[in-house]
């Protein structure tokens, strides 16, 4: 009997060679995985393809609830950025792909798993750390750090030879390199390559130019229960469809672009380009409800966590023992984190126009007025915090110690 090998299958031209490849290089059985995390394409084309080259077994699953509620939400608990800037979209689709590549290998008997990733990027090392922490007994096999075929023309070379039915024609090279999920779309390659050339507007496809945007700003409600979104504008809604309704109306308004050079794991830098306009809203209003229901240390140890944890889960550890013990702790920071924000959309930018938490806020008007607090707060009781924290600055200048200009 054959052994098994389950492959993370688009249906797309590389990983239809894959397939073919596994099947004669490896004499192996393939078994297909298809994942729906809400890249907005069909994914039962999939089936017919790899039933095509005789896949008897096909697995292709919609896991867009699952990947919004068990690993969007809880990333956007600790208002995480890569490098100041990237909303990890591809990062965070990973661990949810990876775990369920390894559930179905483990479910058919399987003695590898498979991916498409290539060896210069990020994906290969997060498939694998994750598939290694999930089963160490995993064997995991990644075509292109074995094969020679190094090019698209000799994928396509590949895919005549073998009969291999693909949608891709000799000259309509598609431009960019793209990675979509109900988190964002991402473009890489072709003139992106060079950081000096601006994007073409007719490259976006989820958001209008900020100067197309509509003339008259909207206004949204984003209610929030334990950190996590779970309304808008006072509708209840479930963690995908929330998502897919902030993309929606931030992509109307031109919310959510970015473009970024960013430090790849591997070593490399790359320029990539981003969208990702339900995120882009869903930071901002996160921050927002924090800064009036969080203590304030607890918002600083936060902030200082924030960049290690983004680093954990752009270079795949996911499923580390660091991440989750830095989760536990950005979970127990969301218990009071409860309240509405209303956000002003308008020509690429989202605004805070106001925060309440009637339960939890910490931000008390008595305490905080120019006006007469009627002795909420005693001015005097400055004196001696600033006399007390300038004591040690006053012994250092005392000792003739100057401070540089």
């Amino acid at each position: 009997m054959a052994d098994k090998i389950v492959l993370a299958y688009s249906g797309g031209l590389d990983t239809s060679v894959i397939c073919r490849w596994l099947q004669e290089t490896y004499k192996a059985e393939v078994i297909t995985f298809t994942a729906d995390i809400g890249q907005g394409e069909e994914v039962e084309p999939a089936r017919a393809k790899a039933q095509s080259m005789g896949v008897k077994q096909i697995f292709i699953e919609d896991l867009t609830e699952e990947f919004v509620r068990d690993y969007v939400f809880p990333m956007f608990r600790g208002n995480t950025l890569y490098e100041g800037e990237y909303l990890l979209g591809t990062s965070i689709a990973r661990p949810l792909i990876v775990k369920r590549l390894v559930a179905i290998a483990e479910q058919t008997g399987a003695v590898a798993i498979a991916h498409g990733a290539t060896g210069k990027g990020n994906d290969q090392v997060r498939f694998e750390l994750g598939a290694y922490a999930l089963n160490p007994e995993i064997r995991v096999i990644a075509p292109w750090r074995e094969w020679e075929l190094t090019s698209r023309a000799a994928l396509l070379d590949f895919c005549e030879k073998h009969q291999i039915p693909v949608d891709y024609q000799r000259g309509d090279k598609s431009p960019y390199s793209m990675d979509a999920n109900l988190l964002h779309i991402s473009y890489e390659g072709d003139r992106l390559e060079d950081p000096w050339q601006e994007p073409e507007e007719a490259m976006w496809r989820w958001t209008v130019a900020a100067e197309e945007a509509p003339e008259t700003p909207r206004y949204i409600e984003l209610g929030f229960e334990g950190g996590d979104p779970v309304s808008i504008d006072g509708q209840t809604l479930t963690p995908a469809t929330l998502l897919a309704t902030l993309n929606t109306l931030g992509g109307a308004h031109g919310v959510g672009r970015d473009d970024i050079v960013e430090n790849r794991y591997v070593g490399m830098k790359s320029r990539g380009c981003y969208e990702t306009p339900g995120g882009t809203i869903l930071l901002k209003a996160h921050r927002a409800i924090e800064s009036i229901t969080m203590d304030r240390e607890v918002t600083h140890l936060k902030d200082e966590l924030m960049p290690r944890y983004a680093k954990l889960i752009y270079n795949g550890y996911w499923w580390s023992p660091e991440r989750l013990m830095l989760q536990a702790s950005i979970d127990q920071s969301q218990h009071y984190v409860n309240g509405v924000v209303r956000l002003k959309l308008y020509k690429g930018h989202v605004s805070v126009v106001g925060r309440m938490s009637p339960n939890d806020s910490l931000y008390d008007e008595n305490v905080v007025t120019f006006e007469d607090d009627g002795g909420a707060y005693d001015q005097a009781d400055a004196t001696g915090f600033i006399r007390l924290n300038a004591l040690r600055l006053r012994l250092g200048a005392a000792k003739g110690r100057k401070v540089s200009e």
